[in-house]
């Protein structure tokens, strides 16, 4: 007994000084790069805790290379780095420096930067008795090959969706963009992630204050990590309580840049497909970029049904409850004996009979989205009218709160937006809850609240509610609506753009262009 007590507290006292050991080791990170070879590969296999995916590589005569082999591209480590090392003469840091045939390449004296430019897939080349380490980057290029929209799908316009390669996706916005006044800064985040951050904006078109703003707020950020933009989005929202999303995530390329162009800013997150573009007004998250791609009335139109659809989905099934339980005299009579038919086998009040059919309905879209594809298609169909029609048959629900229920169900899936689709959703239940206790008076409380919290929002510092409030008029013709392009010729001003017009503020005069021309 006492020998398992003597044994366990030397184990301890010997991990304990082996941990002390490798946290001196540790701190001497930021010293600069030892002279010695196995003083370096010693502090660098310590630095990372030994990894299994540590390689060591030595080239006589006095060189060590050390990388990741799960971070580096092994073609290129084979083909170049280690080729060119053979035929350098002079193994001196300067001459490595001039002999390597990579684009990206540099010296460093700093054991710490060399650590971490390590874990982003870099090969450290070491010349024993010097205190410099050349610094080689071959990153893998491994990512998802570019593919089409799967939740902002359109028509008419670009078919290519953002992948996870954060390298990929800024090649795309340049793409599109080929301006030198736009400008991409990188932000490092995450205290263990090291997460590579892009903010994107068109220098002259952005305003200075709002890149100010969000740069700050993305560098202030003290947290482990940041594995996608929707976790970033939260954390640099204004108000990060609120229901209401103020900032858009948006997948497709062609709608960050048109983003760009009016005077946001857009942000990429390495790992993410989503960027964040800000700011952005609550009107903004029922537009969609296919909507400049169609002839302004097609346009115009769209805009309306959308909007129209949403606000059937928030309040259809909060006033059938209202009506049922507290205003009959608002029904029409031929309405109201078919209404009282359907629900004469109906044991539930009509506040419980909606809860119920709207939880069934958000439990088979719940389950559609998380089965394969095929699978998820088919539980929504099929579990739709099985239940639906089942409920009716058992006298569980009436077969009129099923159609609204369903054309509720259908006019929320109109918004472009994901995370405005479900705001929609989620803001139903408690109009419902305040139609069954206090009917239309609770559907006007509930609408009174929703407005006035609207009206508090801001996006970036910019009104949330705008260009409704303040009513900024000029703005109007790009919200509800859309006119012609030639009279939406100025950027919303809601981004304060320090270039307000996008091209010459005159309708088409083909006349007046031939006279130019003469």
């Amino acid at each position: 007994m006492f020998r398992k007590r003597f044994n366990s507290t030397f184990t301890k006292k010997q991990s304990a000084e082996a941990s002390e050991k490798n946290k001196e080791i540790e701190g001497k990170t930021d010293s600069v790069v030892p002279l010695s070879k196995n003083d370096f590969t010693q502090m660098v296999s310590t630095a990372v805790h030994h990894s299994a995916d540590l390689n060591i590589k030595s080239i006589p005569p006095n060189l060590t290379l050390t990388y990741i082999d799960t971070l580096v591209d092994g073609e290129v480590l084979k083909d170049h780095i280690i080729q060119d090392l053979f035929k350098s003469k002079d193994a001196s840091p300067e001459s490595i420096l001039s002999t390597l045939t990579i684009a990206q390449v540099k010296l460093s004296s700093n054991l710490d930067e060399a650590i971490t430019a390590l874990m982003d897939g870099t090969v450290l080349i070491h010349i024993e008795g010097y205190s410099q380490v050349v610094l080689a980057s071959i990153p893998t290029n491994e990512s998802r090959a570019l593919s089409a929209p799967e939740n902002e799908s359109q028509v008419i316009g670009a078919q290519v969706a953002f992948n996870e390669s954060l390298s990929t996706n800024v090649s795309l916005i340049r793409r599109y963009i080929k301006n030198r006044d736009l400008c991409n800064e990188s932000i490092i985040v995450g205290e263990r992630s090291k997460t590579m951050i892009a903010l994107l904006y068109v220098k002259g078109i952005a305003s200075d204050e709002m890149v100010n703003t969000l740069r700050q707020r993305i560098t202030d950020l003290e947290i482990d990590s940041v594995l996608d933009s929707s976790i970033l989005n939260q954390l640099i929202d204004d108000n990060s309580l609120s229901v209401f999303p103020q900032m858009l995530l948006t997948e497709r390329p062609d709608k960050l840049c048109a983003e760009l162009l009016n005077g946001k800013l857009g942000v990429i997150v390495d790992g993410s497909s989503f960027a964040i573009v800000c700011p952005h007004s609550f009107i903004e998250f029922f537009q969609s970029q296919e909507d400049l791609n169609l002839r302004w009335q097609i346009a115009s139109f769209v805009r309306l049904l959308r909007f129209n659809a949403v606000v059937l989905s928030v309040f259809l099934t909060p006033l059938y409850v209202a009506a049922l339980t507290f205003h009959y005299e608002v029904i029409p009579e031929t309405l109201l004996v078919t209404l009282s038919e359907s629900r004469a086998l109906v044991p539930f009040p009509p506040l419980l009979e909606a809860l119920l059919i709207e939880i069934i309905i958000e439990l088979l879209r719940e389950a559609g989205v998380r089965l394969p594809t095929k699978v998820g298609q088919t539980i929504g169909i099929v579990g739709g009218i099985v239940i639906g029609t089942a409920a009716v048959q058992a006298g569980i629900t009436s077969n009129i709160l099923i159609i609204i229920v369903a054309l509720g169900a259908l006019s929320s899936f109109t918004t472009p937006s994901y995370m405005m689709g479900n705001v929609i959703r989620i803001i139903r239940f408690p109009l419902i809850f305040l139609a069954g206790f206090w009917g239309f008076y609770g559907i006007m409380l509930g609408l009174c609240f929703i407005l006035i919290h609207l009206l508090r929002q801001t996006s970036l510092g910019s009104p949330y509610t705008a260009p409704f409030y303040p009513p900024r008029l000029i703005d109007w013709r790009d919200s509800l609506v859309r006119f012609p392009l030639p009279f939406t010729f100025k950027r919303p001003s809601n981004t304060r753009p320090e270039d307000a017009d996008k091209y010459e503020p005159e309708p088409i005069n083909p006349e007046k262009n031939e006279q130019k021309v003469k």
